[in-house]
């Protein structure tokens, strides 16, 4: 992405958070009512609860899991979240890479990993998972689930490929640009990349910032369809 790009970016992300009010405003009308649940790797579903100000029905904020984990879990979504979270030291991760800060509690799903970036300490993530893992259950229509994907924590083109061959009606997921190896119309290309590791797309937090420059979430979240909005890479 050019200079030129990441100024008009920039510009664009700053009009739409100067314009929330009306922007939101628009947005809700489209949403209405809608109990949508997000289901996200990173905290991207965290701060899609935190734009339209709903309360967490979800116990997947504030959290990263790992795609090959993700994946796995997704592809036994109900028997994962019917079990226990437990915990164990961050140093027996499976997965061979740098922690994304110094401490953090790591639970256990049977055998998936969920880092929890976001929290102080394994209480008090055990206490919002159950507490929020409750709320999702409450949802009896899954057609009101909402699955997100990206490469932040280590995705393979592979698992991106396998996401969406799940038997989910509402999927949406994020890639550079230059990984990009299939054409799907919910498998989005980014220009962006992330602050630190420029072979990723940008963080949860990040990519949420940017995602209504490629499609349209509140129309996403009323009909679940992946409508496009500004930038548009094919295969």
């Amino acid at each position: 992405m050019n200079s030129f790009s990441e100024i008009r970016t920039y510009i664009l992300r700053k009009t739409r958070v100067l314009r929330k009010k009306g922007t939101l405003r628009k947005e809700l009308e489209i949403i209405k009512n809608k109990n949508f649940v997000i289901i996200s790797d990173n905290c991207w579903g965290g701060e899609v609860y935190k734009w339209y100000n709903r309360a967490y029905n979800t116990p997947f904020v504030g959290l990263g899991i790992y795609g090959e984990c993700y994946i796995k879990l997704l592809s036994s979504f109900d028997y994962y979240m019917g079990l226990e979270l437990k915990f164990k030291p961050q140093n027996e991760t499976k997965h061979p890479h740098m922690f994304k800060k110094a401490y953090y509690p790591m639970g256990l799903l049977g055998d998936i990993e969920i880092h929890f970036v976001h929290y102080n300490s394994e209480q008090d993530a055990k206490d919002k998972w159950d507490k929020r893992t409750k709320r999702m259950m409450a949802v009896s229509d899954k057609n009101s689930f909402f699955f997100k994907f990206c490469d932040d924590w280590k995705a393979e083109v592979k698992q991106f490929e396998q996401f969406h061959k799940l038997p989910f009606k509402n999927k949406v997921s994020f890639i550079p640009d230059n990984k990009k190896c299939f054409d799907h119309p919910e498998h989005i290309a980014v220009y962006e990349r992330h602050r630190t590791n420029t072979t990723q797309v940008p963080n949860g937090v990040g990519l949420f910032k940017i995602t209504f420059l490629y499609f349209d979430l509140a129309q996403w979240l009323s009909t679940s369809n992946v409508r496009r909005t500004k930038y548009y890479v094919s295969k």
